[in-house]
């Protein structure tokens, strides 16, 4: 098989992935970025004033039980074990405001209603005093946290930060948003069920660095993209924004985006990597402190960022798909767009408008790469999309 010339739009995971498998299979690759960095959201640096290791567009926690995934990101950095132990500040029944464990666990319980149960004392509690039982098929996020914990603990740790992070009422949000959200009747305080969690020693960027470290792939940072640019090339693999490709042409998809408050402390700040705010008029959903993202290093100085999510703008970095009615409307007339798009594929969360966490990012791109590289060896087309963004 001929050597190929193909171009990764976008230097993150998904590019950064398929780029080098293809490059391994011995084909020329070029990776291109509009920012100055590899790495996509979540690049990370080291702040010069006090060393610690920062995830500049907030923190990424890697956690999967795709055993091959996990293998894959060990081979080009040595991951280091981490729990992601989340606590909230917010008012528990006294008024007073207090620090809590999420997700919500036994201890949280307890603790909120000054009590002492034990794990079936808990969930009785929880199921036959505080949950509304009345609601049989929750629709709304508010239906589903009513169901689940009851009024109190919903006005605590889910109503206000709700509120602050998605923009809307909780009413207004699908049920399916807290699915996610476990409730727990014992004290493990880990936020995530996976097998395999941690973070890599020294950062996501070198990580992504040395997986873009192969003489086949060519990276050129401070560039955008146009449609044309792919002329000179066999195949063009697009991570950038569905809608951006096709020059907004149809309206843009909503996103939510982030702004950061960046200030250090001599010291231990907080105690913890996450703290979130329940409470709506605390304007910010949560403050993160670094160096706790790294609990094998030491520091005397830390940095933190208080987070402000917004509705996304012309020029702001998107974060979070939307994805109600109309947004899913828009969506389709974009999908059938790509469909007709020959030449590109689609890859990645933005070019398929959706959350994903990175191991299903690197999962679906090393499935796109075999299966393009498959598409090579047959002759057949490439499809436009290889996971489907609806």
């Amino acid at each position: 098989m001929a050597a190929e010339r193909f171009l990764m739009v976008g230097a993150g995971l998904s590019g950064a992935v398929i780029g080098r498998h293809l490059a391994e299979a011995g084909h020329e690759i070029t990776v291109i970025d509009s920012r100055s960095h590899t790495g996509g959201n979540c690049h990370t640096e080291r702040d010069a004033d006090t060393g610690v290791l920062v995830h500049v567009y907030g923190p990424h926690i890697f956690h999967t039980d795709d055993e091959e995934v996990w293998d894959y990101v060990n081979r080009f950095e040595s991951f280091k074990p981490y729990k992601n132990r989340v606590k909230s500040t917010t008012r528990g029944l006294s008024g007073e405001r207090e620090v809590f464990s999420l997700p919500v666990n036994l201890h949280t319980i307890n603790q909120f209603f000054r009590k002492t149960m034990r794990p079936e004392e808990a969930h009785d509690f929880i199921v036959n005093e505080q949950a509304d039982t009345s609601i049989e098929n929750p629709e709304t996020f508010e239906e589903q946290a009513m169901r689940f914990v009851g009024k109190d603990l919903y006005e605590a740790f889910f109503k206000g930060y709700t509120i602050k992070q998605w923009g809307m009422h909780p009413s207004e949000l699908p049920a399916s948003i807290l699915k996610r959200l476990p409730v727990r009747f014992n004290y493990d305080d880990n936020y995530f069920f996976h097998q395999f969690q941690g973070m890599p020693e020294n950062g996501y960027t070198p990580m992504i660095d040395r997986i873009l470290d192969h003489e086949n792939i060519t990276v050129q940072l401070e560039t955008g993209f146009t449609p044309e640019m792919g002329e000179g090339y066999s195949h063009v693999f697009y991570s950038g924004p569905l809608d951006g490709y096709f020059g907004y042409e149809l309206g843009r998809l909503g996103y939510r985006t982030l702004d950061f408050e960046r200030f250090t402390h001599q010291g231990d700040y907080q105690g913890c990597a996450v703290m979130n705010y329940g409470e709506e008029e605390v304007p910010y959903t949560r403050i993160t402190e670094h160096k706790h993202f790294a609990p094998w290093e030491e520091h005397e100085g830390s940095v933190l960022y208080r987070e402000f999510s917004r509705l996304a703008e012309p020029g702001d970095i998107p974060y979070y798909p939307i994805r109600q009615v109309k947004e899913k409307e828009l969506l389709a007339a974009y999908v059938k767009l790509a469909e007709e798009t020959r030449g590109v594929t689609f890859v990645g969360r933005l070019a398929t408008y959706r959350y994903l966490d990175m191991d299903v990012t690197i999962r679906e791109a090393l499935d796109a790469a075999r299966g393009f590289a498959a598409c090579l060896e047959t002759g057949e087309a490439a499809p436009a999309f290889f996971a489907a963004p609806l």
